[in-house]
């Protein structure tokens, strides 16, 4: 077993190890555990979220022992990283990795649990949610800091970014599902308007996204980023409606 505790928590190393230990029999399960699954454990004062990663392939198995960083390392690797870039993710505890001869058999990433008002998501599904419009130009002026800052966050999507209230008018922002990242000295315009193309199907915000960025970003004008900003979210729509059909035609056959 490779483990890799934060400093601040290494004198928990026992009842880390006893967490992993006991992870399918026993802690409180978060969210539906369809893909990687989620589960909460009590430490103190504080619950420990943590994710284990859905057991790779043969390939993969490989890949991950010896070419590349597991998901479990990049996202505590990436966690630290964008803590010191001054972007907001819930703090990282450690990470585990198991290995045989053939290579990563399961891994662990362990955060502190983040209690949160709202993600992303349901300002898409309700539009009259309270300080709707306050909340999506923070996101907007929150995504324009990371971009400034060189991260390209590949998993920008409606469930990836938690929302804090801290004030009456004031939001903060927490990003998880860390293990897609890229750092760049600079981002181009393409790259910055591409990492909108998930969030949304929603012209309505697509139009507010763009009105708050071209505030920041006045290298082009606010017809422009929105032409391309709808350009790259109906490309991308589409093509998850694709593959959406595809799938149902496969399960279909």
């Amino acid at each position: 077993m490779n483990l890799i505790i934060h400093s601040q928590y290494q004198k928990f190393k026992e009842n880390l190890e006893v967490f992993i230990k006991d992870f399918n029999s026993k802690g409180i399960l978060f969210g539906d555990g369809k893909r990687n699954k989620i589960k909460l454990f009590e430490l103190g004062e504080k619950t420990v979220n943590i994710k284990s990663f859905k057991i790779p392939n043969l390939i993969n198995k490989i890949v991950y022992a010896y070419f590349r960083k597991s998901k479990a390392r990049r996202s505590y690797d990436f966690a630290n990283l964008l803590i010191e870039k001054g972007i907001g993710t819930p703090a990282p505890i450690a990470y585990f990795e198991n290995s045989n001869w053939l290579g990563l058999k399961d891994s662990y990433y362990l955060s502190e649990h983040l209690v949160t008002e709202l993600t992303y998501r349901e300002l898409i599904k309700n539009s009259n949610y309270p300080d709707y419009d306050t909340i999506l130009r923070q996101f907007t002026k929150f995504t324009f800091d990371l971009h400034q800052k060189g991260i390209e966050f590949l998993d920008h999507s409606p469930g990836n970014t938690l929302i804090k209230k801290v004030g009456d008018d004031k939001y903060d922002f927490f990003l998880v599902d860390l293990n897609r990242m890229n750092f760049h000295h600079q981002m181009t315009f393409e790259q910055r308007i591409n990492n909108f193309s998930r969030l949304t199907p929603q012209e309505k915000m697509v139009r507010i996204m763009s009105n708050e960025y071209s505030k920041f970003y006045t290298e082009q004008s606010e017809a422009e980023i929105f032409k391309k900003m709808w350009m790259a979210t109906s490309q991308f729509q589409e093509k998850f409606a694709r593959k959406k059909r595809l799938k149902k035609k496969l399960k279909f056959w």
